[in-house]
């Protein structure tokens, strides 16, 4: 599977568009209202592929398993530095929607939180190489 982002911005304008083995999709994210770049920071999308990543993983897991699930809400939280460094202290609360057992929630949340990929990415510490 490959993925790709592209963002594109000048004064008053950002455009970024996101696609999953060449399928394209457009994100909605306005321009800062003074000045140049996006309106929305790459921490603030870093905890939304976070949270989105556990969103699906959840639906896809309880699908294999027959849990239903009829809504779920992720929350995902932590600190930055000064610039350049680092995120620290992630954090994220999940809150599932389902008449199943709590028992079935819980390994269900444990389970995908050992699959998701977007964690997984972060936890080993992957290599982001800048290309020229």
């Amino acid at each position: 599977m490959t993925i790709e982002a592209t963002l594109t911005n000048s004064a008053q304008n950002n455009s970024l568009e996101v696609s999953t083995n060449g399928a394209p999709k457009k994100i909605s994210i306005p321009a800062k209202p003074q000045g140049s770049g996006s309106s929305v920071n790459g921490g603030e999308l870093l905890f939304a592929a976070l949270a989105t990543c556990f969103c699906n993983d959840i639906y896809r897991e309880a699908s294999r398993r027959s849990i239903q699930v009829r809504s779920i809400s992720v929350k995902v939280s932590g600190e930055f530095g000064g610039e350049g460094e680092p995120a620290k202290k992630i954090n994220y609360t999940v809150k599932i929607d389902s008449p199943n057992t709590q028992n079935e929630i819980q390994k269900l949340l444990e389970d995908v939180d050992k699959v998701a990929e977007i964690h997984n990415t972060l936890r080993q510490g992957i290599a982001v190489t800048l290309q020229q």
